[in-house]
């Protein structure tokens, strides 16, 4: 493949992951979930999440999580390598906003770190890893940095509460 050839290679995939930001943030889950492979794998442990194997079960399962909360998600700084013709990899920095209640929103940042592939003429995520490197809680007055060891503390007391 030439230069220009995969140049324009790497322009598509940055446009799957802007139409990824914009249907997620817009609610639009039928045109997200066009953009996943079947057997798409997720994995946020790291960031407090879960693995989900299936893009379904990951559409449904963000869409679940999220219901109609707003939410704003900037990816930047891709940097992205073709590994063949058909598939390629990916890191993107992310800062990501989270209404969790009304005056309480989570900004986070972090990292996505994907692979793709092209699939009868498009490119489709295949599997995406989220870290975070950091987590903030704020409103309108105050703005709270969540260490990891005040999340671990949180959600030790939070078992305790539930059980």
């Amino acid at each position: 493949m030439d230069d220009a050839a995969a140049l324009m290679e790497i322009e598509s995939i940055k446009r799957l992951k802007a139409r990824y930001c914009r249907y997620l943030d817009t609610k639009d889950w039928a045109a997200w979930r066009t953009l996943f492979a079947d057997d798409f794998r997720s994995d946020t442990a790291q960031a407090g999440g879960k693995v989900i194997v299936g893009a379904d079960e990951f559409v449904a399962f963000t869409r679940a999580s999220l219901g109609d909360r707003a939410t704003v998600h900037q990816v930047h700084a891709p940097e992205i390598e073709l590994t063949s013709p058909t598939t390629a990899q990916g890191v993107w920095a992310l800062e990501d906003v989270v209404r969790l209640a009304p005056g309480v929103n989570l900004r986070g940042y972090g990292h996505y770190r994907e692979t793709y592939e092209k699939a009868d003429g498009q490119w489709v995520f295949t599997a995406s890893t989220l870290t975070r490197l950091r987590e903030d809680i704020f409103n309108v007055a105050v703005s709270l940095y969540l260490s990891p060891r005040i999340k671990r503390t949180a959600e030790a007391l939070a078992r305790r509460v539930v059980r």
